[in-house]
C-alpha cells in the first residue's frame, strides 16, 4: 500500500476580519510516495494558499494537515518550497545560496559543502559555485532555487508556479530536466507537488492532475496522468488529456463528467504483471535446502519456527520458490517439486542453470527484460525503460521494487548484468537462456 507522506484533510481558510472571504473549502489532497501531483486552477483559486498551508507556512481556518498522519504543528520539516521568485541572496555565491537550508539545520561546514556541491551536480550548475546571482540567467538562478530546495532532503518537494518567471524554451528544458531527474530516481525526494495554471505543464510532468474551482475553490475532479512514457511526446493521447483538461476548466461544474467522457485519450490498457514477492535467490535456495533436509516436505508453520522466522516472513519466500515451481503447497505443507528436487541436489552452476530455466519459464517480466535486450543496439537499456512500463500496472514505488527484485533474480541466472551507478541493463558475454 502506497505510503501517505503529506495530506490536506478537509481544509478550509478564510480571509478577512467581520465578512471573511472563504478562499478554500474543505479541500482534502493526499500526497503518497512515489507519486508526481499537479494542482491546477485559475489565477486566483487559492492554489498557492493550498500549497503554503500544506508547508506549514500559513494555518487553516479548519481542518488539518497530516505528515505521515501525524498533525502539523507549525513549519513543516519535511518540505521544501520552490517558490515563484527566485529569492536568492545577492550577496552570497551559487554555493552559498544552495547551502542555506543546511545551515539553518546546523549541519557542519563540511559535510554542507559536500552536500551542496552534489546538488549543484546534479541540477547543472557545474562550474558556476562561486558565482553571484547577478552573474546568471533566469534559468540558472531558477536552478539555484531547485538546488537549494533539494539538498536538505526533503522528503516532499513543493513547487509554486516554478517556471512562470522564465521564457518558454528555458521553461521547457528545465521541465524535462527535472522530469527525467524524477524518472530517473536522481532527485532526493519522495514524492512531488506542483502548483500550475500551465495546462501542457501539468500533463507533461504529472502522475495525478488535480483540478480546482475558484471562488471558493473545491476540488472539482481528479484525473490520472498519461504514462510516463508518454507524457514528453507531443502525440495524441497528450493533445487528447490536454483538451479535456481545458473543457473541464472553461466549462461549469455539471458538465465535469461529460467533458471526461467526450474527451480522455484512449490509453492503452496497462499490462498485468505477476507481482513478484520480494526476496533473493540465496533465501530461496535456503529453503529448498532446508526443505531437502526435512525429506522434502514440511509443515509451513514448523517452517517457520525451523528457520526462525515469523510466518508473514516466511511467506514471500515460499510464494517465490512456488511461482518458480521449486516447491508447491499442499495442504498446508510445502513440498519439494521435482525442479525443487534438483535443485536442492546441484552443485552451484547447475542450480544456476535449473535456476534459469525456471525463471524463463514461469516469470515473464524476466522473459521480456531478456527479449528486449538482445533487440536493442548494443544490447543495452536504461532501467528507467522498464520502470516506466511497469508503473502503468504498479505505483511508481512499486514498480521500482518489481524491477530491482527481477534484475536480482536475473543476476543470479546469469542472464543479464546491471550497472547500478548508470542505471545500465546489458546481457553479459556468453549470457545463455535455458538448457
Amino acid at each position: 500500500m502506497a505510503v501517505s507522506l503529506l495530506k490536506a484533510d478537509q481544509v478550509s481558510k478564510s480571509f478577512g476580519d467581520g465578512q471573511p472571504v472563504l478562499v478554500l473549502d474543505r479541500i482534502t489532497l493526499d500526497l503518497v510516495e512515489g507519486e508526481f501531483v499537479a494542482l491546477l486552477g485559475p489565477s486566483g483559486s487559492g492554489k498557492s494558499t493550498l500549497l503554503r498551508i500544506m508547508a506549514g507556512l500559513i494555518e487553516p481556518s479548519s481542518g488539518r494537515v497530516l505528515v505521515r498522519g501525524e498533525p502539523l504543528k507549525g513549519v513543516n520539516p519535511a518540505v521544501s518550497v520552490v517558490f515563484q521568485s527566485f529569492a536568492l541572496f545577492p550577496w552570497l555565491t551559487v554555493l552559498e545560496n544552495v547551502e542555506l537550508g543546511l545551515v539553518a539545520r546546523g549541519m557542519p561546514a563540511p559535510e554542507r559543502e559536500k552536500r551542496a556541491r552534489e546538488m549543484v551536480e546534479l541540477i547543472g550548475l557545474r562550474g558556476f559555485e562561486s558565482a553571484y546571482p547577478r552573474e546568471l540567467s533566469g534559468g540558472m538562478k531558477r536552478r539555484v532555487g531547485f538546488a537549494r530546495a533539494l539538498a536538505v532532503g526533503p522528503e516532499v518537494l513543493l513547487m509554486d508556479e516554478p517556471f512562470s518567471a522564465l521564457d518558454v524554451f528555458t521553461a521547457e528544458n528545465l521541465r524535462r530536466e527535472l522530469f527525467e531527474l524524477w524518472t530517473h530516481r536522481k532527485l532526493p525526494t519522495r514524492a512531488i507537488l506542483i502548483v500550475t495554471h500551465n495546462i501542457e505543464e501539468a500533463v507533461s510532468l504529472a502522475d495525478r492532475i488535480v483540478i480546482l474551482s475558484a471562488n471558493p475553490a473545491r476540488i472539482r475532479v481528479e484525473l490520472p496522468g498519461l504514462p510516463p512514457d508518454l507524457r514528453q511526446v507531443k502525440g495524441p493521447e497528450r493533445t487528447g488529456l490536454v483538451d479535456v483538461i481545458y473543457r473541464i476548466m472553461t466549462s461549469p461544474a455539471e458538465e465535469v463528467e461529460a467533458a471526461i467522457a467526450a474527451g480522455l485519450p484512449q490509453v492503452e490498457e496497462a499490462h498485468v504483471y505477476q507481482m513478484l514477492p520480494h526476496v533473493t535467490p540465496g533465501q530461496i535456495a535456503g529453503l529448498v535446502e532446508h526443505l531437502r533436509s526435512r525429506g522434502g516436505r514440511e509443515d509451513l508453520y514448523r517452517l517457520a519456527g525451523d528457520l526462525g522466522l515469523e510466518a508473514d516472513e516466511i511467506l514471500p519466500v515460499v510464494e517465490a520458490a512456488d511461482l518458480l515451481d521449486l516447491v508447491e503447497v499442499v495442504e498446508g505443507d510445502v513440498v519439494l517439486t521435482e525442479a525443487g528436487q534438483k535443485f536442492a541436489a546441484s552443485d552451484p552452476e547447475t542450480r544456476r542453470r535449473v535456476f534459469r530455466r525456471q525463471l524463463l519459464d514461469r516469470v515473464e517480466l524476466v522473459r521480456e527484460l531478456v527479449a528486449a535486450l538482445e533487440a536493442s543496439p548494443g544490447r543495452r537499456l536504461v532501467g528507467a525503460v522498464f520502470r516506466a512500463r511497469l508503473e502503468q500496472a504498479f505505483s511508481r514505488a512499486e514498480a521500482a521494487r518489481q524491477l530491482e527484485t527481477a534484475i536480482t533474480w536475473a543476476r543470479y541466472a546469469g542472464l543479464v548484468g546491471y550497472d547500478p551507478k548508470l542505471d545500465l541493463l546489458f546481457l553479459p558475454a556468453g549470457a545463455a537462456r535455458a538448457e
